[in-house]
């Protein structure tokens, strides 16, 4: 292994352009390398636990995200009053906005990720298709890239076979999607998905691919320095609602050890293609009836569910990436990535699951967070603090290792069974009974289990 950074030198002052959790997480990676931290701030977050923790804060503006944690002016502006040399983005946000990252570029800082142009390249999903194509890829059989007119695809989908699923070229989190079963159908949903996607990504374009049932989603983590890529194994995010995720696991427990070889081959060489540098996801279907696999997308940003690598792998990631952006090569090779045991990461949100899943805002009260021998959790909750109406609603990550899946599995349920979390609805309870479930026992579940559960009552 190689030491942290090269002789570029090292980050010496960070400026973290997100919040939540994430913010905390990258907060305690920078402290650790001895990097200050400025974090940029909407007035609602003024209080959060994030802002405690960082050397320094910078207002961006008011508490709506497109006047400030997505305002792209506001945010560069907090920069150069920062002093800061690097800008992590984390995750969601302007994470994958090329632009920013240019603007970043530009300014003279380090951007905590790949090059704006492989951001760019991958961030549209039908370029990263094509992309996938060159590298050798399994594609998932679809249009080569967008789909002009409703006429285009109507011709497209009857050469496809139906179902056919929309998606939006510059798309993510669930936006601009819609499964179409018929030509009649195909004909409304068009124009609905490319207006979601435009109002979603200020960019209507939809591509068309051949929806797989009862797929499972795996995705492969690597790590690369624009010279080198490596991959840190696989995790299991089937157990999904309105194609959001709701738990995930590390390594996926459907895959043979052939597959598995299979697939992070093929990470590998899409990753190299386009000479990555920074951590990286590459998300992929599994067909578990002809365990064939095919691409999905690349996320060029730190995933959500990271911490169940971090825990099998042992590597810490925000770390990692820290260290590529300050100048370093890699510094594992792919031999030295080992495989220890089953790490499961259940995401909690301030929803009500009884009540159709609405927010649920407020001031969290009498709270208490499990611990313990392989006990995790990534949060920014705290006694007291009021949880926003204005952003995405996840409290905390509660991610939890043993030594095989059946013991991670009840160790989940011992860690959930600590939480107290009062003032507020959480999904907790929904994890519970999903833990209980034999078919999530016993890793019987794809895509689409999560949703005909809950339409069966069974959450």
């Amino acid at each position: 292994m190689t030491s942290y950074f090269s002789e570029r030198g090292p980050i010496r002052r960070l400026f973290i352009a997100n919040r939540g959790e994430i913010a905390v997480r990258i907060i305690r990676a920078a402290r650790e390398l001895g990097i200050e931290t400025v974090l940029g701030i909407s007035s609602a977050d003024r209080e959060s636990l994030s802002a405690k923790l960082a050397d320094a804060v910078v207002e961006l503006g008011p508490p709506a995200a497109a006047k400030s944690y997505l305002n792209i002016d506001a945010v560069l502006t907090a920069i150069e009053a920062s002093g800061a040399d690097a800008v992590h983005p984390g995750y969601g946000f302007l994470s994958e906005n090329a632009d920013f990252a240019h603007a970043v570029r530009r300014m003279g800082r380090i951007f905590v990720g790949p090059d704006p142009e492989t951001i760019e390249l991958m961030g549209n999903k039908a370029v990263a298709r094509e992309c996938a194509v060159r590298a050798g890829v399994p594609t998932v059989p679809g249009t080569p890239g967008v789909v002009s007119d409703v006429e285009v695809a109507l011709t497209s989908a009857a050469t496809i076979g139906f179902p056919v699923m929309l998606k939006a070229a510059a798309g993510g989190g669930g936006k601009g999607i819609r499964v179409a079963r018929s030509l009649d159908e195909l004909s409304t949903l068009f124009v609905e998905a490319q207006r979601e996607a435009l109002a979603a990504f200020g960019n209507g374009g939809i591509y068309l691919e051949k929806f797989i049932g009862r797929a499972r989603h795996i995705e492969i983590q690597i790590l690369g320095d624009g010279q080198d890529v490596i991959h840190l194994y696989d995790r299991e995010c089937s157990l999904q609602r309105r194609r959001q995720k709701i738990l995930e696991e590390a390594p996926a427990p459907s895959l043979s050890a052939e597959v598995r070889e299979r697939l992070c081959a093929a990470a590998v060489a899409l990753a190299r293609s386009v000479s990555y540098s920074s951590a990286g996801t590459i998300e992929f279907l599994y067909d578990d009836d002809t365990g064939e696999f095919f691409f999905i997308e690349m996320n060029t940003r730190i995933q959500v569910e990271h911490p169940t690598t971090e825990m099998v792998t042992g590597i810490d990631l925000v770390r990692e990436m820290l260290c590529i952006a300050g100048g370093a090569r890699l510094r594992f090779k792919q031999d030295e990535i080992r495989l220890h045991g089953v790490a499961i990461e259940c995401r909690l949100n301030a929803e009500d699951p009884e009540r159709g899943f609405l927010p649920s805002p407020g001031t969290v009260n009498g709270l208490r967070l499990p611990a313990g021998p392989g006990v995790r959790v990534d949060s920014m909750l705290y006694d007291g603090y009021k949880v926003s109406p204005f952003y995405d609603s996840l409290l905390a990550k509660v991610i939890v290792w043993d030594e095989s899946r059946s013991r991670a599995i009840s160790r989940m349920k011992r860690a959930l069974g600590e939480i107290e979390l009062g003032g507020i609805k959480s999904t907790l309870p929904l994890h519970l009974r999903l833990l209980g479930d034999e078919a999530v026992q016993s890793a019987n579940y794809h895509t689409n289990f999560l949703e005909a559960w809950l339409a069966a009552g069974a959450g």
